[in-house]
């Protein structure tokens, strides 16, 4: 990398556990605000195993249909939020798809049509999560 990108990347290392853990933090003040929607809406949440950890590097919802997710995106847009479609997966992706000898992947497609990120970033702020969680719940309420 040049000089300014090696500058800006060594300022990241240095400060690797305050990033993490803010990270950590925003990641699992989303888990807390729409763990209760996961059973009132079908919706699904990170699923994290007693035996694993979280390293706060995506926060996903996996929405009940394709056109949910659409929905969702465009309702979370309108509200200046930016969450984005995640997951392409490798077998069907433009280049690969002529290239690809196998079996049917039935749940690489659902997450590829259904998965949704929301945003998780360092300087994301606690009233910033707040809305986003208010609105994803508002959306399914």
């Amino acid at each position: 990398p040049s000089e300014l990108t090696a500058a800006f990347l060594w300022a990241q290392i240095e400060n690797l556990d305050l990033i993490q853990n803010k990270r950590k933090k925003i990641w699992s003040q989303y888990y807390n605000q729409l763990n209760l929607l996961e059973n009132n809406s079908g919706i699904q949440i990170p699923f994290i195993p007693a035996y694993a950890t979280i390293n706060g590097h995506i926060f996903y919802l996996v929405c009940n249909s394709p056109d949910e997710r659409s929905a969702l995106i465009e309702y979370l847009n309108k509200k200046g939020i930016l969450a984005v479609f995640h997951y392409q997966s490798l077998h069907n992706s433009k280049y690969y798809r002529s290239k690809y000898v196998g079996p049917d992947l039935p749940n690489t497609k659902k997450y590829t049509d259904q998965l949704i990120r929301l945003p998780l970033f360092y300087s994301l702020t606690e009233d910033s999560i707040s809305k986003i969680t208010d609105s994803v719940i508002s959306f399914y309420s």
